[in-house]
């Protein structure tokens, strides 16, 4: 996935905003809380970073192309970063993408959810 790519996906969930910030990254947010970055790689290589629930976080943790996030995982924070950037991994970071978007958007207020419009009953 390119940068390009990574921002058109971010930027089509709902109540999402972006900055550019941390040293050129691309940090989207959700209520104003991130959900996904994308920036960081080594050697000018995509990297994308996302927050993982505690099992994808142990999975992803062991596999080949991903690696704890720099800086946050060393917080205790459950944040993955994807650093294999090859097309054969789209599918699954769009999967962690979504989830981490989940994720960050349950634990906004109720009350602002409903402001956005997320997670609200059908």
């Amino acid at each position: 996935m390119t940068y390009e790519e990574f921002n058109q996906f971010c930027g089509a969930m709902t109540a999402t905003s972006s900055v550019v910030q941390w040293g050129g990254a691309h940090v989207w947010k959700v209520g104003g809380k991130v959900f996904a970055i994308g920036g960081w790689g080594e050697e000018g290589r995509g990297a994308f970073t996302f927050k993982a629930s505690e099992l994808n976080f142990q999975i992803l943790s062991g596999e080949e192309g991903y690696k704890p996030a720099p800086y946050m995982a060393s917080r205790g924070l459950k944040w993955i970063q994807q650093y294999d950037d090859s097309p054969q991994r789209d599918d699954a970071l769009k999967y962690y993408i979504e989830e981490s978007y989940r994720l960050v958007s349950l634990g906004l207020t109720k009350k602002l959810q409903k402001e956005l419009g997320l997670n609200q009953p059908e």
